[in-house]
């Protein structure tokens, strides 16, 4: 396979080039995105190149005529880059790379990511569904990957090719940026006052295993991928050692403001995780997909909160004396 992967740069595209690169039977892998990776790549290759330059990505991709595609180029808003911004980024990535891949003719499977937050919160809306419940999305996220979904599905149809959707948790772990784990991460955590809903996380390494075995897999159709288990609103806070801050009706719109000052924005999917839930049945992929040992949502809430522990340097003390000590 000469694999394409969208969204390179971020911690979760690199982690899909890491594993990709473990693969004999992938020959060329190449990336793109706005930021260059942050861990080393031994035989990836990278290309700079912002998703909104439509013209410069389409003629790269196509020049290069993947045989397939990992589309990680998935802008979580609040995470790196403001809601707008991360929307244009999303849609502009997916528009153009896939429509590109495509047309270069060599295309034979693709993979996308995409959240559970495609089938919205709410009523009559089921609390964990699986793969064969509505879409009905309550977010901008949400409606931001229901129509990536749809774009990639209508290529795959186009072009007789396996089309995989992988509807994530929340991905979480020490090094991914997340806005919700920004958010339980401040010494006091906005709650609902009269609710526990509970939600789930899938840590990051194990998102990144789910694409590639999609991808290997040549698997065609949606996919729910979530940590096992799941965790509260409030239990969460708790193992944290945080603060709770109940919170009913406007005033979750002060909590966002006050969030988004302590350098943790709160975009409405976010909101609607900590008001709502966030939950789907993912025994699917567990029976389709290689992914033993997936980490359960409390192991992800678990290391969100682990911190390097950080020594404070005296002004007295010279720092020769500090690193023997």
């Amino acid at each position: 396979m000469r694999v394409l992967i969208t969204g390179m740069g971020g911690e979760f595209g690199t982690r899909i080039a890491q594993l990709l690169e473990a693969r004999r039977d992938v020959t060329e892998i190449v990336g793109v995105d706005f930021v260059p990776p942050r861990r080393r790549l031994r035989r990836s290759e990278f290309r700079r190149i912002d998703p909104r330059d439509r013209e410069k990505l389409s003629a790269f991709v196509e020049e290069f005529a993947p045989t397939a595609v990992a589309h990680a180029g998935v802008y979580e808003p609040g995470s790196r880059l403001s809601p707008r911004m991360a929307a244009q980024y999303t849609e502009s990535s997916g528009v153009v790379a896939l429509g590109a891949a495509a047309r270069a003719g060599q295309l034979e499977r693709v993979v996308v990511r995409s959240a559970i937050s495609v089938y919205g919160r709410g009523r009559g809306r089921p609390g964990v569904p699986d793969e064969d419940a509505p879409v009905a999305p309550t977010t901008p996220f949400g409606r931001s990957l229901l129509a990536l979904e749809s774009l990639a599905a209508d290529l795959g149809r186009r072009n007789d090719i396996p089309v995989a959707a992988l509807r994530m948790a929340t991905i979480a772990g020490s090094h991914m940026p997340s806005p919700l784990g920004r958010v339980l991460r401040l010494p006091a955590v906005p709650v609902p006052a009269l609710a526990d809903p509970v939600f789930q996380l899938v840590h990051a390494d194990d998102a990144a295993r789910a694409m590639v075995a999609a991808l290997v897999a040549g698997f065609d159709g949606p996919l729910n991928i979530v940590g096992p288990g799941a965790a509260s609103v409030w239990q969460a806070v708790a193992l944290g050692s945080r603060i709770p801050i109940p919170m009913t009706g406007p005033a979750w719109r002060v909590a966002a403001y006050a969030a988004e000052l302590a350098g943790a924005p709160m975009p409405p999917h976010v909101t609607e995780l900590l008001t709502k839930g966030s939950a789907a049945d993912g025994s699917r992929a567990l029976e389709t997909l290689d992914l033993s040992g997936i980490r359960s949502t409390r192991d992800v809430c678990t290391e969100l909160y682990e911190w390097a522990t950080v020594m404070a340097l005296r002004p007295d003390v010279p720092i020769a004396e500090v690193s023997r000590g």
